[in-house]
């Protein structure tokens, strides 16, 4: 499960960016001490790692793969930072705030990467991942695209996102109902669903961002692809196309109609719809590829009784119908480390086929970024399933929370908030994030 609470996201790149212009300027990152990528490796000393891993099941990835790692090379010694996907954000802000970034370290994609690139906290990798690069060409290239700016490439994709409706087949077999092709349809099945005795569309909007899951992905269709991409920035914003306005009233309909929570459900946590759903009390849950190995076990929903398909596309809808809302993750080398050659080696240890496969499989369930590695037999059925409809795709679109700046994205949290408790209207909330863009510019 995932806990991306935005307001803590804003004021994290708020401080990235005054943290990145105290230490090098804000300039680009060739402006920022470099990283010497060209050095050989010297097998030796204190390789430090910031990873968003804490907890179960995900906790012991890292440490066996740096357990693997040290034995074959005695004389590192591999400190892991193990964070959760709450509390990453405060450790990585008071890190950058005190010039203390590990060697490596992890990132989201879109505006949050860039930050760092802009800022010269990431170490331009350019010749060791480029696509054309030996380690590159491992990688799927919509992953190393995710972390390129300005034709260079920072990141070290791990693996792979997406979001889809995950649903209980038994419900909906109950209710009579089938997978819906359109917006309408899914919207139409929910009083079937309710009278066979499930909560339709199990939802909890407590942190505020899974709100903006399902904005993202109404907007990607009822929004031309180029017009949502020029409106992410401030600078070429103009937030006036009527996509807009039809997104969030089909969202507010989605919240009114399915949900049993209704206005309350900004009360309810992420985890507690993930539950309902487990339980067999909901019949749907929008949730993400990384969620699926969570959704099921013996004692709840069975992995055999648990389905997906992408958020239906809505009728007339003016965007990129075949859009689906993911991004990958992963992680950076810190531009000032003296280490970064072997920083280097081992995240291409950690990204080798046989860990890359490993990291696929459940308990972990995080499909890697790795070809190959993501197959009908190394992974479960959904996550398999997931991953090729997003390989499929022919454009992402990226967390709203992730794309855009810290002001803007603020409004659509609290525009989000608003609309599901009927304190604003969809044109209200529109307004309102038009006036941060403005002010931001």
């Amino acid at each position: 499960m995932r806990s991306r609470a935005l307001t803590s996201f804003a004021a994290l790149l708020g401080t990235l960016t005054l943290a990145s212009c105290s230490g090098g300027g804000g300039g680009p990152a060739a402006d920022a001490p470099k990283a010497d990528l060209t050095a050989t490796t010297e097998f030796s000393g204190t390789l430090s790692i910031l990873t968003k891993f804490a907890g179960e099941p995900l906790q012991p990835y890292f440490e066996d793969i740096a357990a693997a790692y040290q034995k074959q090379h005695p004389g590192v010694q591999v400190e892991l930072i193990q964070e959760t996907d709450q509390s990453i954000k405060d450790k990585t802000k008071t890190l950058t705030a005190s010039n203390a970034l590990p060697d490596i370290f992890f990132t989201w994609s879109g505006n949050w990467a860039e930050n760092f690139v802009r800022g010269g906290r990431a170490a331009d990798l350019s010749a060791v991942i480029g696509p054309d690069t030996e380690w590159g060409r491992t990688f799927s290239p919509g992953s190393l695209s995710a972390f390129s700016y300005d034709g260079k490439y920072y990141g070290i994709p791990l693996y792979g996102n997406g979001k889809f409706m995950g649903y209980n087949k038994a419900a909906f077999a109950k209710a009579g109902v089938k997978v819906p092709t359109t917006f309408e349809e899914m919207l139409g099945s929910c009083a079937a669903l309710r009278e066979a005795g499930y909560e339709p569309v199990a939802f909890g909007n407590k942190d505020g961002w899974p709100a903006l899951h399902y904005l993202q992905q109404l907007f990607a269709y009822n929004v031309p692809a180029e017009t949502l991409q020029a409106d992410f920035s401030p600078r070429t914003a103009k937030l006036d196309h009527p996509g807009y306005v039809a997104a969030l009233t089909q969202f507010k309909k989605l919240v009114d109609t399915c949900t049993d929570t209704g206005k309350g459900t900004n009360g309810v946590l992420y985890s507690s719809a993930q539950q309902a759903l487990h339980d067999g009390k909901a019949a749907m849950y929008y949730q993400e590829v990384l969620e699926f190995d969570n959704a099921t076990d013996d004692d709840g929903l069975k992995p055999d009784d648990f389905g997906i398909f992408p958020l239906p596309v809505p009728q007339g809808a003016a965007g990129d119908t075949e859009t689906i809302e993911g991004a990958p993750e992963g992680y950076l080398v810190n531009a000032r480390s003296p280490r970064a050659a072997l920083a280097v080696d081992f995240m291409k240890f950690v990204t080798s086929m046989d860990n890359a496969e490993t990291l696929s499989a459940p308990p972990y369930g995080q499909p890697s970024t790795v070809v190959g590695a993501v197959t009908a037999e190394t992974s479960s059925k959904a996550v398999y399933e997931g991953m090729e409809l997003v390989n499929k795709a022919p454009r992402l679109a990226g967390w709203l929370d992730t794309v855009t700046v810290p002001e803007v994205a603020d409004a659509w949290l609290a525009g989000g908030e608003a609309l599901i408790s009927g304190g604003s209207t969809p044109e209200q909330v529109l307004a309102s994030v038009r006036e941060a863009s403005e002010s931001a510019k």
